[in-house]
């Protein structure tokens, strides 16, 4: 058994030389593969960055009148706190609704002056909630309407909420994220399938130019363990080195668009390759190895019947 696989590593390697051109062919194609993989799975992560940011700028605001007790908000805040849907709530006081007011008004003196003879604080305080998923916002409206019919007419409690002013843009919001996720994955999968086929139709051609040794080892009463093992080995090799040539080539290319991507996507695609580099290493050099595996038992099967 030990010398059987001897042979078969030795004739992997002999093939894998001697059909140099064919072996420079097939790692060519596998490495253009691996590089859309590659270059989809970077792309995906700067769309799920991108849609993560959009998502968190999205959040219902919550106003409470200006005669609401300190108290009553605290227990309303606890109760969304308490919602599975809500990841967030920041409270604004009146004090610091007041204090960004004029922040933002400080060059408009008319809007200050008319501020400075109310002699009161005119803003109330105010809710900031925030949701896993732009879906559940609309449960997390619901809820507070319910919370606002309950209050009593002469003390009531909340002053306004802003989602059902926002409701067109946040569903159009949801409708863009989930087509986007929808697309990537198609695209994704499109890719990865055309990848496929053109690998194994490579491979298929470099086996074929070695279809006549194939029928003469069977007829000399090799087994198809033995037919199949060294071109299992090239198809190994092959997925090897275009593992390694396409995170060679994708190196200098992230760390040239790293800076660019942080500016436009605040994210940078250098520094993610990098911190993960174990996982897309893993990934490109396995489905590389894999994908070379499985097109070389299956290139060579049409050869080993009978």
């Amino acid at each position: 058994m030990w010398t059987g696989f001897k042979r078969i590593v030795r004739s992997g390697f002999v093939g894998f030389w001697r059909n140099a051109f064919v072996s420079l062919a097939s790692i060519f194609v596998m490495t253009v593969a691996l590089l859309v993989i590659g270059a989809t799975m970077l792309s995906d992560q700067l769309l799920g960055v991108t849609l993560k940011n959009i998502q968190d700028k999205v959040d219902i605001n919550l106003y409470f009148v200006t005669t609401a007790s300190q108290e009553d908000i605290d227990a309303l805040v606890a109760r969304l706190e308490a919602m599975d849907e809500v990841t967030e709530v920041r409270y604004t006081s009146r004090d610091e609704a007041l204090t960004q007011f004029r922040e933002r008004h400080k060059n408009d003196e008319l809007t200050i002056q008319a501020l400075e003879e109310l002699g009161d604080n005119p803003l109330g305080a105010s809710l900031a909630i925030k949701a896993a998923d732009t879906t559940q916002y609309e449960n997390i409206a619901t809820f507070i309407e319910e919370q606002r019919a309950l209050e009593e007419p002469q003390a009531p409690l909340i002053d306004e909420v802003n989602y059902f002013k926002n409701k067109g843009s946040i569903d159009k919001l949801t409708g863009i994220i989930g087509a986007a996720q929808k697309a990537s994955v198609i695209t994704l999968a499109v890719l990865m399938i055309a990848a496929v086929l053109i690998t194994f139709n490579t491979i298929r051609l470099a086996i074929y130019t070695t279809r006549e040794e194939i029928s003469v080892m069977r007829l000399v009463g090799a087994s198809n363990t033995f037919i199949r093992g060294p071109f299992m080995l090239q198809g190994l090799m092959y997925g090897l080195i275009a593992g390694v040539v396409a995170i060679l080539i994708l190196y200098p290319v992230v760390l040239w668009i790293g800076p660019a991507s942080e500016s436009f996507f605040q994210f940078n695609l250098f520094e993610y390759f990098v911190n993960d580099f174990v996982h897309i290493f893993s990934v490109l050099v396995g489905s590389g190895m894999a994908l070379g595996l499985i097109s070389s038992v299956l290139a060579v099967s049409r050869y080993l019947r009978v």
